[in-house]
């Protein structure tokens, strides 16, 4: 499920090609004024996708059976 969204995108009103990569939300626990997500022991999770709509990467995000957070970069000019 998606938690969280951390935009990086220097061109922030592209959206027909981004790079997406999600990580497990409890990975954000020792970030300063955190909320705190359930850890599950053991998962590393960290995938990452290219050349998605901003919307295809929220949906590949929201599919994931544990809390993720989506990071959002710029795609291939």
């Amino acid at each position: 499920m998606l938690c969280n969204i951390i935009d990086h995108r220097k061109r922030r009103h592209r959206w027909r090609n981004v790079v997406g990569l999600v990580e497990a939300t409890y990975q954000d626990n020792g970030a300063a004024d955190a909320d705190q997500a359930e850890g599950h022991p053991g998962l590393v999770l960290c995938e990452e996708r290219k050349g998605l709509t901003l919307a295809e990467a929220v949906a590949w995000a929201q599919g994931f059976d544990v809390d993720v957070t989506l990071f959002i970069y710029d795609g291939e000019e």
